[in-house]
């Protein structure tokens, strides 16, 4: 039987194939395809006709290859998307360096003749993973928007009103607003504060609290007051300086509400998988990182192994061997997911800030520590151990709901010290 391997390079509006056979055979030279329903469909049907088994594949970079790919295997063809650095370090066999659509294509072709028994065939995520990973990101993006305007409010203030900051420490309420952020706004200035008497700013801070739903404190309030009459501020109380502290206080708690809106949609969606119930037993995962977890790991099945998991994380250690060299200190690859990693990591926080003495994963944490290893090596080999938990949890929980075999628990790690 013939092998047909059509390699696609995938840009934004259009997409360049190119059909080859073994020993170099061309099928199709490089032709380019817009990306309408239409044209795509057309496409479909002329791979499908070419004589033999086609395997069409292309690299998974950004959200534009989805699209393409998701056509393509409704219509009955074998459909993989591969990382885009397998196909970077694919050897051209040749010293000239050329980079065309075309080139790529035909790269693309040769990869999968050479790698055809190793392809893996595309599944595209259901509605909800998808709209799952959608909101992570945005949720990423606002919460770096957020950090950002945060410490600009901050920088505004230490100006204008120095210290007072410090003297709230409210969480953030689901609406997005937070008591630091409001004061500011409404008391943007020292003199706001220490120009009337304490008696006076007291009962205007009472009824503030009440009005924004906050507890009030006589402590607090002769607090902030003593603070306001010491204050050394760089700015007048300006339009200025009003216009500049209200718009940041304005800024942040709109980001902040986007933030808070994400995080909720991402736990409704999530809780829809059926994951999520284990998935929210796990010691340092909450309603804020089990839901990114989920996003970012996607379904955990398609992994065949604990280690593909691991490596798609990034968090697996690079060997290094060369003769007689063997290193010892080997960096993790980071060649997975960013996302993921960032994760990983505010997680294995939590298990340092509450340090749970019966937890495997923070003795682990803990073991490491006390070898002397580097902060971010005990955080990154945590964060692996922590990757084959999840990893033989989930699958031993989801093939109870599928009446399938369970996981072997020693072949996935879960009892095994990492």
């Amino acid at each position: 039987m013939n092998m047909n391997a059509a390699g696609i390079d995938v840009s934004s509006r259009k997409s360049t194939v190119a059909v080859l056979r073994p020993f170099g055979e061309v099928v199709q030279i490089p032709f380019d395809v817009r990306h309408s329903a239409e044209d795509l469909t057309a496409l479909a049907q002329q791979l499908k006709a070419i004589e033999g088994e086609t395997r069409v594949v292309m690299e998974h970079t950004g959200r534009y290859y989805e699209g393409i790919a998701k056509v393509l295997h409704e219509a009955g063809l074998f459909v993989s998307a591969v990382n885009p650095l397998l196909i970077k370090e694919y050897g051209n066999n040749s010293l000239r360096k050329v980079k065309t659509d075309k080139a790529d294509a035909m790269k693309i072709a040769k990869y999968a003749l050479d790698n055809w028994a190793e392809l893996r065939d595309y599944t595209p995520m259901d509605t909800i993973r998808y709209d799952l990973k959608t909101l992570n990101r945005q949720f990423q993006l606002a919460s770096k928007q957020k950090t950002a305007t945060a410490n600009n409010l901050i920088a505004l203030q230490e100006q204008s009103f120095p210290g007072i900051r410090k003297l709230f420490d409210s969480p953030v309420r689901s609406d997005g607003t937070q008591k630091w952020v409001e004061f500011t706004h409404d008391f943007w200035h020292a003199d706001c504060v220490r120009g009337c008497s304490q008696n006076a700013f007291t009962e205007r801070y009472r009824k503030w609290c009440k009005r924004h739903r906050y507890q009030f404190s006589m402590e607090k309030a002769a607090e902030v007051y003593a603070l306001a009459k010491s204050a050394v501020v760089l700015v007048q109380k300006t339009s200025v300086t009003k216009t500049l502290v209200q718009e940041a206080a304005n800024q942040l708690t709109a980001i902040s509400r986007s933030v808070e809106t994400y995080r909720t949609e991402m736990n409704k969606l999530a809780s829809q998988l059926p994951e999520y119930p284990v998935v929210m037993q796990m010691y340092g995962v909450g309603e804020s990182l089990g839901p990114q977890l989920m996003a970012e790991i996607g379904d955990v099945r398609r992994f065949q192994r604990k280690q593909s998991l691991v490596a798609f994380a990034g968090i697996d250690p690079a060997p290094n061997e060369s003769g007689d060299y063997h290193s010892c200190r080997n960096k993790t690859t980071k060649r997975g997911s960013p996302y993921l990693r960032k994760t990983l990591f505010n997680i294995m926080t939590v298990y340092l800030q509450r340090a749970p003495l019966d937890e495997p994963v923070f003795q682990f944490l803990d073991k490491k520590r006390a070898e002397g290893k580097p902060y971010y090596v005990y955080m990154t080999a945590a964060g692996n151990k922590f990757l084959r938990r999840y990893y033989a949890k989930v699958m031993a929980y989801l093939a109870t709901l599928e009446n399938l075999p369970p996981v072997d628990m020693e072949s996935t790690g879960l009892q095994r010290t990492e």
